[in-house]
């Protein structure tokens, strides 16, 4: 019965509502910034190796990796799986068009969300969708119904997919069983994340964060060593992706199971282009002009997207095995690693989702901090944060015990719910992200160094609580 509901609202919160908002959005700002995606391409890779103004401050570099870390995790792995062992070897095409379209929401988002950040005591900055949505619509109470529904999002149902999808890579190994295994699982999981988020795991976060961009790098290629035994395979996997992807007659034959649908919800759960999450991160560095921290957001969705889950979908289509549903998730990928590497495959596999869920539990309450503080309209008691914190830890534990259909579930509904709140808020906003897009290539035809000035877009600095 539960399952049947939520199978329900998933399907109709996707097809037809939320993919029309996302594709119209994204295509919308693509032409209202002039494909800001591609004409700035380069200017986004340049600007984030550029260093805060103040020592100390979050640089661009430090709120991209931030944001990536939450965005590179199970998503990457286990999603990409599921798409293709349940929508066909065509959803990888739509994955890239969500990526591609999704760049500009994505610059759009975090550019107001550094707009209309605000400064704290120390002098550094914070905000996000919530804050932007009272600030310039002056409607706090769409901003608080923002923040509820990213905490229920983040905390709950992102946090309980990435426990489950951690369980699942078990499932290659002889003692893994069913309905016991995965409560261990998540209970390890629990107690080692409680431990870090109650500031007992400062070492453990550090090592973590430091171990990620190396097994990212390291994933990707064993990714292209896979790919490359099966080169002999690569032309006819990337004519069957287009095949499947405009095999129209099946897509509308079927909207809720196509490649299509598959490839739009992982690609969006993957990525989080227009979704608001990363906003909650971009607002938190040190820029001398909003456009650079949303051109650094919007690399962060090629990252994601086009790089890693590219890498998956490829190593995965290219390796002979036959998708099937038997093996959607984690069996798919480990499956695809073994092919060349043996019985390492899996334990390969194993040990980057245990680093990138643990990095994406940590990262998504990191953006579940920002918003409690803007529902409270101050930082949290210690005691109501612990209280907080240990919620979230029995969450962590409930997820790993889910069916993957209730996982994915509860996850895309959630995540519909926030897109639903933060993207018609960034079009009704989207003038000043425009607007200071156009001042940010002004001021660099003049050989300057962007700074922003409110003025200069017709916002008046008493409106704004940082670029006073």
């Amino acid at each position: 019965m539960i399952m049947t509901i939520l199978d329900g609202l998933d399907s109709f919160l996707y097809y037809p509502v939320l993919i029309i908002v996302l594709l119209a959005a994204g295509l919308y700002f693509s032409v209202r910034t002039g494909f800001v995606q591609f004409r700035l391409f380069g200017e986004s890779i340049r600007v984030v190796a550029e260093k805060p103004a103040k020592d100390g401050s979050v640089s661009s570099f430090q709120a991209l990796m931030v944001s990536t870390a939450s965005r590179v995790g199970t998503g990457n792995i286990i999603g990409v799986s599921t798409a293709i062992c349940l929508g066909g070897f065509g959803a990888a095409f739509w994955m890239w068009v969500i990526a591609l379209i999704g760049g500009a929401s994505a610059f759009v988002e975090s550019t107001l969300a550094q707009v209309y950040k605000r400064k704290d005591p120390n002098g550094d900055s914070y905000g996000g969708p919530a804050y932007y949505i009272e600030s310039a619509l002056h409607n706090r109470g769409l901003g608080v119904a923002f923040a509820v529904s990213l905490i229920l999002t983040y905390a709950g149902g992102f946090n309980m997919l990435a426990s489950y999808n951690l369980q699942d890579t078990f499932k290659a190994y002889s003692f893994y069983t069913p309905g016991v295994t995965p409560w261990i699982i998540g209970a390890i999981l629990a107690v080692l994340v409680g431990w870090c988020i109650m500031g007992g795991g400062k070492r453990v976060v550090k090592a973590t964060s430091t171990l990620v961009p190396i097994m990212g790098v390291l994933y990707v290629a064993v990714s292209l060593v896979v790919i490359l035994f099966h080169i002999n395979l690569v032309p006819g996997v990337f004519a069957e992706i287009f095949r499947n992807a405009f095999d129209f007659q099946a897509i509308f034959g079927g909207v809720a199971g196509s490649c299509m649908m598959y490839g739009i919800k992982r690609g969006l759960y993957s990525n989080e282009a227009g979704v608001g999450s990363a906003p909650n991160a971009a607002a938190a560095a040190d820029v001398s002009h909003p456009v650079k921290q949303g051109l650094v957001q919007m690399l962060s969705v090629f990252i994601d997207t086009l790089l890693i889950c590219t890498a998956t979908a490829l190593m995965c289509m290219c390796s002979g095995v036959t998708p099937t549903a038997d093996i959607a998730g984690a069996q798919y990928v480990q499956q695809s690693v073994s092919s060349v590497l043996g019985g390492f495959g899996p334990i390969f596999i194993t040990i980057a989702m245990v680093l990138f869920a643990f990095t994406t539990l940590l990262g998504n309450l990191y953006y579940c901090d920002n918003c409690l503080a803007f529902i409270l309209k101050k930082t949290p008691s210690k005691q109501f944060m612990t209280g907080f914190r240990i919620i979230a830890a029995l969450v962590i534990f409930v997820g790993a015990g889910l069916s993957m259909a209730a996982a994915w579930d509860i996850a895309d509904i959630l995540m519909a719910v926030m897109c639903f709140i933060n993207l018609p808020a960034c079009i009704v906003l989207s003038k000043v992200a425009i607007d200071a897009c156009k001042d940010y290539e002004k001021q660099k035809s003049e050989g300057k160094n962007p700074v922003f000035h409110a003025r200069d877009i017709g916002l008046e600095d008493a409106g704004l609580d940082y670029w006073q």
